[in-house]
């Protein structure tokens, strides 16, 4: 069994509840990412913001108003950093999403995303 710590990104891009949503936008444009955990200052995951969050917020609106707790989806399935890769492939999969949070004792620790398995599949490969 391959737990998720071994493949999660550690240096995960994140956001505080009360970050402006105009900044949240920059943060996914300028790092190339499809999504951002929303953590407390302890490290507790709260949320998640999405482009998908995102695109309903664009249309019809010159200038983006409010925090990330105002855009953020609250129910965000996430796992644990000692929890088997095999699970998050079947729920990246099965939920057709494009990231899962990674956790220990709650706390925001890592990110895997479907980039992360591919290149963890591939490596075999190019050996």
């Amino acid at each position: 069994m391959y737990e998720t710590k071994a493949i999660m990104s550690r240096d995960v891009v994140h956001v505080h509840p009360e970050t402006p949503i105009g900044q949240v936008l920059e943060l996914l444009i300028e790092n190339d990412i499809t999504g951002v955990p929303v953590v407390e200052s302890d490290g507790e995951l709260v949320g998640i913001v999405t482009e998908k969050d995102m695109i309903g917020l664009l249309v019809g609106q010159e200038t983006p108003s409010g925090t990330a707790r105002d855009y953020m989806t609250e129910e965000v399935l996430s796992f644990d950093e000692n929890d088997d890769i095999i699970a998050v492939c079947e729920c990246l999969t099965k939920n057709h999403l494009r990231r899962v949070p990674i956790l220990s004792d709650g706390r925001l620790v890592g990110i895997i995303s479907r980039r992360d398995l591919i290149k963890y599949i591939m490596e075999p490969i190019d050996r």
